[in-house]
Formats: C-alpha cells, structure tokens, sequence
C-alpha cells in the first residue's frame, strides 16, 4: 500500500481524505493507494516526517500550521514553493524530501481565465493570501493586497513586486478585476443580514453592494454551507469560485504528482460535498 496523509493541527475537518480515497477507488486503485489524516501540534512536525519516512509513506499534503515549516525541511523545494515560501505538497524519495506548491496552480486552475492585465485584490497576508498573491502576480495581473494588519501586506508586497493597501485604507471591490478571499472572514453564511444584497462585510470595509456582476469572486474558505461573500457576489451576479472547488484543485494538483495520472475532477468534487462527509 503507497501511504500518503494531509497534516494540520486541527485536521478532523479536513475533507482531504475523502476526496483522495474516491480518486484512487475512481481509478482502480483503492487497494494500491490510501490517504489519511494526522494531527500534529507544530512542535512535533519534523519528528512527525521522519516518522512517515520511515513507516513508508510517499508523500503528504501540509496545512495549517506547518506550511512554512515544510518548505524549511526539504531537501529539493520547487520554485514557486520557495518564491511563495510555502509548502503544501511534500513527495518522500531516495534524494530526500521534495516540496511543491499546489495552491497557487490549483487557484489558477479554478480561474480557468487568463488573469494577465486583470486588476486582483487579494484580502489576507497570510499562507494562503502569499500564494494567491503570489500566482497571479506571476501571471501578470495587476495585484493589491489588504490585510488587518497592513504592515504584514505591505513585506508581501514588497517580496512579490506587486502593491499594498496602507493603514488605514479599506479594500474597495469596485476597483478590481479579480477579488479573492484569502481570510476567514465570512466564512459563517451571514444569518443576520436581511438579504445578501444589503449585507456588510465590516471587517473588510466594503459592502457586497460594491461587487459587480462583472466581476469574479473567489473565496478559499469552505464551511458546511457556501460563505456569506460567495452567497453575497453571487446575488449580484459575480462569477464566484469556492474554497471547495480550490481545494479539489490542489488536491487534483498534488494527486497528479504523486500518481502521474490524471485526477479525476468530477469524483473529487462529488466526494468533498457536505453530504458525503
């Protein structure tokens, strides 16, 4: 059996393990391959490798918290993992330890668009607002970040070459192409507003009156039910695009890489929906 896991601290919710186990039965290949979950506190994730390593495991996907570390315990990072400084999807070999980022291709991939020229805000300094910054940058949008703490957007602008909100400033949807949501905020469907349309995201500073229908709308938290921004663009008219269907595609990203097979997308969509879990 070829062993590979997700790794976070909490993981109990990860819809991971799911979505890779359909693929692999999807293929004829349950028997061959199996995923499953690990939680690990931060202190322990280096052991934790070594201990995989050791057991037989061919690889694992990482998230929150241990991203960066990843990146830090590898002996062959690709590119993009050490431009983004960041690592989701780690392969264990005879030269050691490779690190690769599917984030950042897996949101392209759900874009489908060529972002080139597009104004994108991306909201959060975080992991997954480095990635996301940092992909469609490559890809020559034209990219703004905001962040809570706007010191923290202003050293990941300065590191990708792309612009900051200052202190102060609040994001304004009307001035972008592209918005991506790299936070939390929102991530409980707004039962408190009386309609999407009149819904205010107060800590971001904008209301989802400000989103146009000519724009897309991507948000990369995922709960039980579709996010209050996600509801809130799509009311107006927005192309919106899921942290579900992003986390399909970096999980389609890291299976192929592991696999050399083409991921079946149609199974892993079907396979992180709620009622499957």
């Amino acid at each position: 059996m070829k062993r590979l896991a997700v790794l976070g601290h909490p993981i109990a919710h990860s819809r991971s393990p799911a979505m890779h186990n359909a693929a692999f039965a999807e293929l004829g290949l349950g028997s061959e391959w199996g995923y499953e979950a690990i939680d690990v506190p931060p202190e322990a994730f280096a052991e934790q490798v070594d201990e995989m390593i050791a057991e037989g495991f061919v690889g694992a996907n990482v998230t929150i918290p241990h991203k960066r570390a990843a990146l830090l315990l590898a002996d062959d990072p690709s590119d993009a993992a050490r431009e983004i400084g960041a690592a989701n999807t780690l392969s264990f070999g005879p030269a050691g330890i490779r690190a690769e980022n599917t984030d950042a291709p897996g949101l392209l991939a759900a874009i489908e668009d060529d972002p080139s020229g597009r104004r994108a805000l991306v909201l959060g300094a975080g992991g997954a607002g480095r990635a996301a910054a940092w992909a469609l940058n490559d890809r020559g949008a034209e990219v703004t970040i905001w962040n809570r703490t706007a010191s923290r957007a202003a050293e990941l602008a300065a590191e990708l070459g792309c612009a900051a909100l200052p202190e102060g400033a609040e994001p304004d949807p009307e001035e972008c192409d592209l918005l991506v949501n790299s936070t939390s905020v929102g991530l409980h469907a707004g039962a408190q507003a009386s309609s999407p349309q009149i819904a205010t995201f107060k800590e971001f500073g904008f209301a989802a009156d400000q989103i146009a229908d000519r724009q897309v709308v991507v948000d990369l938290a995922y709960g039980s039910t579709e996010t209050e921004l996600v509801r809130a663009a799509r009311s107006r008219g927005a192309r919106t695009i899921d942290g579900l269907e992003i986390l399909v595609r970096q999980g389609a990203a890291s299976f192929e890489i592991w696999t050399g097979l083409e991921a079946p997308l149609a199974t892993m969509r079907r396979a992180v929906q709620p009622q499957h879990q």
